[in-house]
């Protein structure tokens, strides 16, 4: 996709349904984000800086946690249908495909949980896992495609700068992840040891859900008459 005018909303309940999806996106992601936050709180036995956010659906947060995830899946969706009707994002296209895998992942990640390590990997823990990754890789790209693409245009330049930099920010916080898995056969270092993995977790996660909150944003402002 180039950057271009976006495709002209047919009226204004087009545009009231395109800003009603965005801002109830931003509110989902926002709440979802807030019951994950106050868990660091409530579950002070959980270190944030060696454990990943998924050890809190080990213990008696789980529905707790897996609500704030599945609202934040929700929120992200509907930012997705807001982006989709003010014209920002094609459908088909690279962005609309990363945002909808990143919503996918995320309930994924909700319906099968972590590895408990005192009792053993599982396929299901496995599966967990790695739509973990799936999910943390398509976000930072997709915000790196809708910020690409709008980044000549007058209008929309700030959104778009805003939205590339928190995706190549969520991408700095990932690249050490992915380092410390490669480096493992010629360092012997678990990757999961390489970096403090849930500091960089927690770094990567705040990255990708302020770039969804920009993305909802934006998408509200192009839906304004």
């Amino acid at each position: 996709m180039t950057a271009h005018a976006p495709t002209p909303l047919a009226g204004a309940p087009v545009a009231r349904s395109a800003r009603g999806w965005a801002l109830s996106g931003v509110a989902l992601v926002v709440a979802g984000s807030v019951v994950v936050l106050a868990l660091h709180v409530l579950a002070p036995e959980n270190d944030p800086v060696r454990r990943t956010l998924s050890q809190y659906a080990l213990g008696p947060w789980k529905t707790a946690f897996d609500a704030g995830v599945l609202a934040v899946a929700a929120g992200s969706a509907a930012v997705l249908a807001g982006l989709l009707r003010a014209g920002l994002v094609r459908r088909g296209g690279a962005t609309a495909v990363l945002l909808a895998a990143w919503c996918a992942c995320l309930m994924v990640v909700v319906a099968f949980e972590k590895i408990d390590w005192s009792v053993g990997p599982t396929p299901t823990g496995y599966l967990h896992r790695y739509a973990s990754l799936v999910a943390f890789v398509c976000l930072p790209a997709a915000a790196l495609a809708l910020g690409r693409a709008w980044r000549t245009d007058p209008r929309w330049a700030r959104f778009a700068a805003w939205t590339r930099g928190l995706g190549v920010v969520a991408l700095a916080w990932l690249a050490p992840l992915l380092l410390g898995f490669a480096l493992r056969p010629l360092t012997g270092v678990p990757w999961w040891q390489f970096v403090p993995l849930g500091l960089f977790e927690r770094g990567l996660a705040l990255a990708e859900v302020a770039a969804v909150l920009v993305m909802g944003l934006w998408a509200a402002r192009a839906a304004r008459p």
